[in-house]
């Protein structure tokens, strides 16, 4: 099942995905928001977990392919985090690209897919964003997709003196549900 923007597919993991997938975890750039970056085998855990929840599901974080070159770029998608919040239950929306394909509002394309997905063909009734306060970048990604900022909280997986444990959290609601 592919899902095609202007410039993207948003489809199902290849096997040729995990090598770029891993350096892109590998990358302290591409990760400055999150506790650290990844070894190759927590990018192909990750991966198998994803492949089986789209199995699952019919969505999930899909792999992100740039039409013109066929490279793929990162993930978008939709996902339930596996731990409580402050707000859960929750469906969130997240994405990570490879910093070759930062600036070229490729997330956000990619983002607004993935709502339309979970919205229309999914009747989703709201879904969240959230990030470190500091990811202005992400937040920005979140403006544009129409989400709407909400409240700061303590990332619970996240030690009380951690510098990213303050996030911020974005809702959008489902125009046909409210």
């Amino acid at each position: 099942m592919e899902h095609h923007t202007e410039r993207l597919i948003l489809r199902l993991w290849k096997q040729s995905d995990r090598e770029p997938f891993a350096a892109m975890n590998a990358d302290p750039d591409v990760m400055r928001y999150f506790p650290s970056t990844r070894t190759r085998e927590e990018s192909d855990s990750m991966v198998n977990a994803v492949e089986q929840i789209l199995a699952d599901k019919g969505w999930g974080l899909w792999a992100v392919e740039e039409k013109s070159s066929g490279a793929f770029i990162g993930f978008v998608g939709l996902n339930i985090p596996g731990y409580e919040l402050p707000f859960s239950p929750v469906i969130e929306i997240g994405w990570r690209l490879d910093k070759a394909f930062w600036g070229k509002g490729y997330a956000p394309e990619a983002a607004r897919k993935a709502l339309e997905i979970g919205f229309k063909q999914f009747a989703m009734e709201e879904i969240v964003a959230f990030t470190a306060l500091t990811n202005l970048p992400s937040q920005r990604v979140m403006e544009k997709i129409g989400m709407t900022r909400c409240e700061e909280f303590d990332h619970p997986m996240l030690a009380e003196n951690h510098p990213l444990r303050r996030h911020i959290l974005y809702r959008i609601s489902n125009p046909k549900v409210v």
